[in-house]
């Protein structure tokens, strides 16, 4: 199993480790909670880890963060600190045999007067049915379960597992957390880091917050003979950049559509174009974004600019045409367009109030003056009857009643006074004063 900060399993019993040298990351595993970095709201006295342990109780809990953020080893940690028996399972190697085993296995012990404390890593690939199993030995108390998930565990994980743990959550690691990794991996190498302080800072930023990454660095920048400290260009030549935790299919893939959303609609084009290169730098279809941004223009913009719906299917066909690199520029441009033009959700909001009378009054028929009447026995019933050509009306406006006689006009669509629906809710006020002059209203 792929352990975190500090982490990951023991070697087994076929695999001594005694032909390869330790890894720093293995050789710096914090020996307390105290010494995990980085995630003090959890581990600190009015943390809710910290409580667990004063209290000497240890409850179910559901670890929720980004790799290498010390997932594995405080799971570790927290089982020598309450004295219960710490057994990992990886839900990427494990199946149903390995989890009766633990499972059985945790019995025994329990028999014996042991509890285990049954360390489920990346627990959101079990599947529902792999979840649920899970559910009487927890409620028994056969384990307590400590379950470490990169996902969010409102999606990846059953209702019913989640009713029964607590989900901590850990940060990414800041800057102060990885530069104290580097410091202990300095006092622990008995030497300074061979690189400039400029160089030491990208050295931080490039973890991107993952600690177990940052000491691999670490690590690798000590096992070679340097003359002279490296300045930020040549270490950038020395070392590989982490790549940005991104899945296009998981949580990463909506918290950026959504920073991008948010943005475009905030009206701060700087931040809508930041959004939209996290996600295209870290590999997502392009086409994606476009068909956000393009639904954006019509849910957040609307009548305020039509032109805004008209950008982003250009941009469309520029795409399709160019292919990348060439044609992200047109996303660019639609990008750019909808952050700055002038916002209105009218639209969004009358189809949502359409839709909801809709439903709500069912089979309502037109009212009969505007019904066609192709047949006799269809002029004879009224169909089209008293209907009023608007083209032959003053001003090209009749003013006629188009709802159900059951029904009362709605205003679905109101437009806001900003962009081109300016101009039409002074027309809409216009056409309303001439109803109200007609009495049709």
């Amino acid at each position: 199993m792929a352990g975190d900060l500090f982490g990951g399993d023991a070697p087994s019993p076929q695999d001594n480790g005694a032909d390869r040298p330790t890894p720093l990351a293995e050789r710096m595993r914090p020996a307390t909670l105290a010494d995990v970095v980085g995630q003090e709201h959890l581990t600190g006295p009015e943390g809710a880890i910290g409580r667990m342990v004063a209290a000497g109780q240890l409850s179910s809990i559901i670890l929720w963060g980004p790799p290498g953020t010390g997932k594995t080893t405080i799971a570790r940690l927290l089982a020598e600190a309450v004295g219960l028996r710490f057994a990992p399972l990886s839900a990427v190697f494990s199946g149903v045999a390995d989890l009766k085993k633990a499972f059985a296995d945790a019995e025994k012990m329990a028999a014996a007067g042991k509890r285990t404390l049954l360390f489920v890593d990346e627990i959101h690939r079990f599947n529902r049915a792999q979840q649920d199993g899970f559910l009487p030995f927890v409620e028994r108390g056969t384990v307590v379960l400590v379950g470490a998930t990169t996902e969010n565990p409102s999606f990846a994980l059953n209702a019913a597992l989640l009713s029964r743990a607590q989900v901590l959550v850990l940060h990414r690691l800041d800057e102060s957390a990885l530069g104290t990794l580097i410091a202990r991996a300095e006092a622990e190498a008995g030497q300074r880091l061979p690189v400039t302080d400029e160089a030491r800072m990208a050295l931080v930023a490039s973890a991107d917050g993952d600690g177990r990454f940052l000491l691999n660095q670490v690590e690798t920048l000590f096992s070679v003979a340097i003359s002279e400290p490296l300045a930020p260009a040549e270490l950038a030549q020395f070392l590989h950049r982490r790549m940005p935790v991104y899945d296009k299919d998981r949580d990463g893939h909506y918290n950026l559509i959504s920073a991008l959303h948010k943005a475009m609609r905030g009206s701060d084009p700087q931040a809508s174009l930041y959004w939209l290169a996290r996600m295209l730098v870290a590999g997502e279809e392009p086409l994606y974004t476009l068909r956000r941004i393009t639904r954006f223009a019509s849910e957040d913009i609307g009548l305020a600019d039509p032109q805004a719906l008209v950008q982003c299917l250009a941009a469309k066909d520029a795409y399709q045409f160019l292919g990348s690199p060439e044609g992200e520029l047109a996303i660019v441009q639609a990008c750019l367009y909808c952050a700055t033009a002038p916002k209105s959700n009218a639209a969004y909001m009358a189809q949502k109030a359409a839709w909801a009378a809709a439903r709500e009054t069912g089979s309502l028929a037109p009212p009969a003056n505007i019904l066609n009447a192709p047949t006799k026995l269809m002029k004879d019933l009224g169909y089209g009857a008293g209907y009023a050509y608007d083209h032959d009306a003053p001003e090209g406006f009749s003013g006629d009643n188009y709802w159900p006689d059951e029904m009362r006009p709605i205003d679905f669509y109101r437009p806001v006074d900003r962009g081109f629906e300016k101009r039409i809710a002074e027309r809409l006020a216009w056409w309303d004063e001439r109803r109200r002059g007609s009495g049709r209203e």
